[in-house]
């Protein structure tokens, strides 16, 4: 205790506690983050080109490995669904909500700050001496502590949460990019035969009409030759608009120009896989889809909160010390204590509240996990009806091919007719336009399965073909 002198201490002491109180607002705001605007863009962000930002090895999606990106060459299916997922614009905002679960991370392992509080009376009146009088009080509040360890778990598995519902969405857009790869080559073919039937009505039109003049062809025959090169020509611009849809779509998803045309290559490889692989696949469905992991991060953060619910019933604490002088130049220290009493409110609403969610997160996953069960089998039976066809089509396409050329031989020699011979090629062109579209639906069937079993299903890749 400091003991004043019959006088009193002199008043010179009152602006150094006048200077203390005035630094310390000023020693707090120089530690404060700055404001900076940051305005919305004027327009598009899209390539001009094909390029890549990241390497590929980043990336975790189903049967995508380590290959060379070359777009002068054009783009296989590889080359496709790699530049997707690192150029598609609505990745890139998704990629964003990480740093976004990072800084809640980081919030959530930070202290409360201490209060400071403190006061300062000037006296006005009385018998001298007298002293400014003045008070410091700093508390911290302690019941933060108890429950900070639950609520770094909960903001950890938000995180685990955000990034592996980013990848499921990288998963997503792959998927996407097969398929439109996938429809894009095959409408490439089956502009081929389309333009090669139309092409064989029209000069079957042709014969008609001078036979028809010649008297040698019915009316009836005419017409219905007609009818057979106005649903060619129709077939071919259904496929127009088609592959209009399909490019402008693909554009989208690669993040590239409207008017930008990538040059697509190559052709998707089937790799059907066995009844147990199947079966071993599905059983680790919940440890390998990004999206039920997400669901399980999620549950594990509900857990926590329902943790950090429950250890915030307790009475709210806060301790510190307290000291200061009186205007009779006494001074003093000490500490203080804050606690609310829990006369009313034990925390029992945020409590059933936080359990209540983690029952509808549990139920939320099971539901989950028994739709990609279903789904997964659906599909799984899917490629095999599709695959079966596709076999038996193929099987009986190389007995209609010969016969059609043996046709053509005769009709060349005069001993077939340009009807008979014409139907059959026809034919065959029909069938190659079925076996083209049950292929292409074949190869979507199969890689929407992959993405669903979240598994790999063999090398994946493209071999050089042809250009679309």
């Amino acid at each position: 205790m400091i003991q004043p002198s019959a006088q009193g201490p002199a008043r010179p002491e009152t602006p150094k506690v006048r200077l203390i109180l005035a630094m310390v607002p000023t020693v707090l705001v120089a530690a404060c983050a700055t404001y900076h605007a940051k305005p919305l863009p004027d327009g598009a962000d899209l390539a001009n080109a094909p390029s890549l930002e990241l390497p590929a090895g980043q990336l975790a999606v189903p049967g995508l490995s380590t290959h060379p990106f070359n777009p002068a060459n054009g783009l296989d299916m590889t080359e496709t669904v790699t530049l997707a997922v690192l150029n598609n614009p609505d990745l890139k905002a998704k990629r964003l909500q990480a740093g976004v679960a990072a800084a809640q991370l980081l919030q959530a392992g930070l202290l409360p700050n201490p209060q400071l509080s403190t006061s300062y009376l000037n006296p006005v009146s009385g018998q001298p001496p007298l002293s400014d009088s003045y008070t410091f009080g700093l508390m911290q509040d302690l019941t933060a502590l108890i429950s900070r360890g639950a609520a770094r778990a909960a903001a950890r598995a938000d995180k685990a949460k955000v990034n592996l519902n980013i990848l499921w969405q990288e998963w997503q857009v792959a998927q996407k990019a097969r398929q439109l790869f996938i429809q894009a080559r095959a409408h490439a073919h089956l502009d081929d035969v389309l333009e090669t039937r139309r092409r064989l009505y029209a000069k079957r039109y042709r014969r008609d009409r001078k036979a028809l003049r010649q008297g040698n062809l019915t009316l009836a025959t005419s017409s219905a030759d007609l009818v057979a090169l106005v649903d060619a020509n129709t077939q071919l611009r259904q496929l127009q608009r088609q592959r209009n849809q399909t490019r402008h779509a693909l554009d989208a998803l690669l993040g590239l120009k409207p008017e930008v045309k990538p040059r697509l290559t190559g052709f998707a490889r089937l790799h059907p896989f066995s009844r147990a692989q199947f079966r071993t696949a599905l059983a680790q469905l919940p440890r390998r889809r990004p999206d039920l992991l997400a669901l399980k991060a999620g549950y594990h953060s509900q857990e926590a909160t329902v943790r950090k619910a429950i250890l915030q019933q307790f009475p709210t604490l806060s301790i510190g010390p307290t000291g200061g002088r009186d205007t009779g130049f006494v001074n003093s220290v000490g500490f203080s204590i804050n606690l609310t009493l829990p006369l009313f409110d034990h925390n029992q609403g945020r409590i059933a509240i936080a359990r209540a969610t983690r029952a509808v997160l549990r139920q939320t996953y099971q539901a989950r996990l028994d739709s990609a069960v279903n789904a997964a089998h659906k599909l799984w039976r899917e490629v095999h009806i599709r695959h079966r066809q596709l076999r038996q089509l193929e099987a009986r396409l190389p007995k209609l091919e010969a016969t059609t050329d043996a046709a053509q031989r005769s009709f060349a020699r005069g001993n077939l007719s340009a009807g008979t011979y014409i139907n059959l090629r026809s034919s065959l062109l029909a069938k190659r336009v079925e076996a083209i579209r049950l292929k292409s639906a074949l190869q979507q069937a199969q890689a929407g399965l992959e993405t669903l079993l979240g598994m790999t299903l063999g090398p994946r890749g493209s071999t050089a073909g042809g250009e679309s």
